[in-house]
């Protein structure tokens, strides 16, 4: 059986959930998350200049993270396990300034997430999970910002009771640290 690539524009202008090629017989399966013509073809230009990955533990939550300078286009797809994606319009001039989408991408639905350079970025793991990260522009440290996960004006319904509530969330320092959205505002 096979499955060809399908492009899905979500509510924001640019942002895609992608479903893969994905070729299925007794042996097992292929899938295909990327191929330069086939998103070009698509109106979506994605050079790949960095990929990496994640391994997170259930409950671990990434908040909402952006390069302000050399910004990250990033294709999302969680390869092991299943992931809470969320996104953040940061397009001023956009209808959907400041607006959130999330999405469940998994091992079992195989979507991949397509997000602008200009668009925070966010997740909380539901399983134990591997996600891959496709980026257009190479990580740098010292332009990696963000806001809170938890900001009240942006307002992110996250599903944390299906990782047992609030007390189960895994947070790293530099999250906890970040300011909320209004003082964020001010670096973009």
């Amino acid at each position: 059986m096979i499955q060809n690539f399908e492009f899905i524009e979500t509510m924001f202008s640019g942002a895609y959930i992608i479903k893969p090629f994905c070729s299925w017989d007794n042996r097992g399966f292929l899938i295909k998350d990327y191929n330069i013509n086939i998103y070009n073809k698509n109106d979506i230009e994605h050079q790949l200049n960095e990929v990496f990955y994640t391994v997170s533990k259930k409950g671990v939550i990434r908040a909402m993270h952006c390069q302000i300078i050399k910004q990250q286009a990033k294709l999302i797809r969680c390869i092991k396990g299943h992931i809470y994606d969320v996104i953040v319009d940061l397009r001023r001039e956009s209808p959907t300034y400041g607006k959130w989408q999330g999405f469940d991408l998994s091992d079992v639905n195989n979507n991949c997430l397509y997000i602008p350079g200009d668009f925070a970025h966010g997740y909380l793991v539901l399983e134990d999970s591997i996600v891959s990260y496709k980026c257009n522009e190479v990580f740098y440290g010292e332009y990696d910002t963000g806001f809170l996960w938890n900001d009240e004006e942006v307002d992110i319904k996250w599903p944390l009771d299906k990782i047992g509530g609030p007390e189960n969330i895994i947070i790293s320092e530099k999250d906890m640290g970040l300011k909320g959205f209004k003082e964020f505002e001010t670096l973009i």
